[in-house]
């Protein structure tokens, strides 16, 4: 009997490692070490562990919402001339549907940094550009934040950022590898998707 139990064992040992069974998707690297990297780097991650590393910033920005300024928070956003965290978001809330549809805010995508906002679509984008991924993350985030802005938004590109997102001092900056891990939540979260 006892070799019946370990040779079952023992089988599915094997079976999991070799991708049969449900092991748990692990992430190479954290969340805030990917936003610290290249944004392309992403794209060749699965679909399950960029939705794992969106996850992972969510949570991470449920437990710094409201906090005063620290130099490794994920969203950092001036509210009456001080910076604190934003307030969190959930690992389920899709950034790509942008809950006011466009209406109110005007975004320029014109960045000032000298980075420009990537124009050709990608399956990690759910089709979308790089610039349109992040014309409905900035909406969305906006609009979470109750941004009210009296004016055009500037929506700048900061890549390899210690941050996912910042509004400060009237600017909206995105991390493009936050959009990568925000594109994940569609069709890596989907029952029956493909890992």
């Amino acid at each position: 009997m006892r070799r019946w139990v370990a040779g079952l064992l023992l089988s599915l040992v094997v079976l999991t490692g070799c991708g049969v069974g449900s092991a748990p998707v692990r992430a190479s690297l954290g969340a805030r070490q990917a936003l610290t990297s290249s944004p392309e780097l992403l794209e060749f991650e699965s679909p399950s562990i960029r939705l794992e590393l969106y996850r992972e910033v969510a949570r991470l920005s449920q437990l710094e919402a409201g906090q005063a300024a620290q130099s490794s928070m994920l969203f950092p956003i001036t509210v009456n001339g001080e910076l604190v965290a934003a307030p969190g978001i959930e690992g389920r809330t899709d950034l790509l549907q942008a809950p006011d549809a466009g209406a109110p805010l005007q975004l320029n995508f014109d960045g000032r940094t000298g980075e420009r906002w990537q124009e050709d679509r990608r399956e990690s984008f759910q089709g979308l550009s790089e610039r349109e991924a992040a014309e409905l993350v900035a909406r969305t985030l906006l609009a979470h934040w109750k941004v009210n802005p009296s004016g055009v938004v500037q929506v700048d590109r900061a890549s390899s950022a210690p941050y996912a997102a910042a509004y400060v001092d009237g600017i909206l900056r995105i991390n493009p590898a936050f959009l990568y891990m925000a594109a994940a939540y569609g069709p890596a979260s989907l029952p029956g998707a493909v890992q």
